[in-house]
């Protein structure tokens, strides 16, 4: 019998009362809802140690463990440096070429599966795009997380990131609206930005200041008051500022299909000028789950970063200082 992969996450608060199979749809998006039924029927998916049902309502607190069989994974950059740490709470800086959790071709070459060699349980409460670099807040025990989860879902938490984009943004936008599929895409995970809070889809708000610009670059923070997948990668896309280095949300989203297929030209390369996408989450600030006292978490900018912004003639400035 071929050995197995696993991995577990615990649901959040804000995750909480959808379907099992939307909820592993909407989470991992590299497979449809009709595939991740057919894992679930194949008792590839467990709901608190029990075999699932796709209907099962996902609630706060529950495991959801999934079992894939072994398979060759992809290298990473596993570099990261713990930011924070105590008996409960860890804060680290992750490189930008590192998944946070186990999904797709990736389960050991991950976040979760590095720290899982070092601690006995391991809770991310939070999560970045495996091209994002930056803060991830983990927990050591479960009720830590279910606190440091609460607090995400209840907008508490102060999350700020760093990007590159193409063009010459203005001083500051307010962007309040809904994130949809992008019908104009051929790629089914990709969604867009629609300036109108009224509108049909998921809400969400990112307010955005331009901190330097510079060769047809800008520098800008962005700050979420919401938590939506891409959020801001697909709604600086949709302003007409994708992200540098950004194969999905970048100039032209056929590079990503190319790179999926291996089939990068190195007029893609020159046009993406990262080699992959330029946003950092450089400042968590949160309440610590045990006595309340507010922590605040600043990760320096990686190399990469500096140099694409070092030869745009870009700095942060003040920005980084803790």
């Amino acid at each position: 019998m071929p050995s197995q992969r696993q991995a577990t996450v615990v649901i959040s608060p804000a995750e909480a009362g959808r379907r099992l199979d939307t909820w592993l749809a909407h989470r991992f998006t590299y497979r449809s809802r009709r595939q991740w039924q057919q894992s679930v029927r194949a008792g590839e998916i467990q709901l608190n140690g029990q075999p699932a049902k796709a209907a099962a309502l996902v609630q706060p607190g529950d495991a959801v463990e999934y079992r894939l069989p072994e398979a060759a994974e992809p290298p990473v950059d596993v570099a990261m440096h713990t930011l924070y740490e105590d008996d409960t709470v860890l804060a680290v800086a992750k490189s930008g070429d590192l998944p946070c959790h186990p999904g797709g071709r990736y389960f050991g070459n991950t976040l979760w599966s590095v720290l899982r060699r070092q601690f006995d349980n391991v809770h991310l409460v939070n999560r970045l795009d495996r091209e994002t670099s930056g803060v991830v807040l983990i927990a050591k025990e479960a009720a830590a997380a279910s606190a440091l989860m609460s607090q995400f879902a209840g907008q508490t938490v102060a999350k700020s990131y760093l990007a590159l984009v193409y063009g010459a943004f203005p001083p500051q936008l307010d962007t309040d609206g809904v994130l949809v599929p992008d019908a104009a895409s051929e790629v089914r995970k990709k969604r867009a930005f629609v300036a109108d809070p009224d509108a049909a889809g998921e809400a969400t708000r990112t307010i955005f200041t331009c901190l330097d610009s510079s060769a047809g670059l800008s520098l800008i923070r962005a700050v979420p008051a919401t938590g939506r997948l891409h959020q801001i990668r697909a709604t600086l896309c949709s302003l007409g500022f994708p992200l540098v280095g950004d194969k999905l949300y970048g100039p032209d989203d056929r590079i990503y299909l190319r790179c999926i297929a291996d089939e990068l030209t190195d007029a893609d390369r020159t046009a993406l000028r990262m080699g992959r996408q330029a946003l950092h989450a450089y400042r968590l600030v949160f309440n610590h789950p045990a006595d309340g006292r507010q922590i605040r978490v600043t990760a320096p900018l990686p190399a990469d970063l500096q140099q694409t912004m070092a030869t745009a003639g870009l700095q942060a400035g003040a920005e980084l200082q803790c």
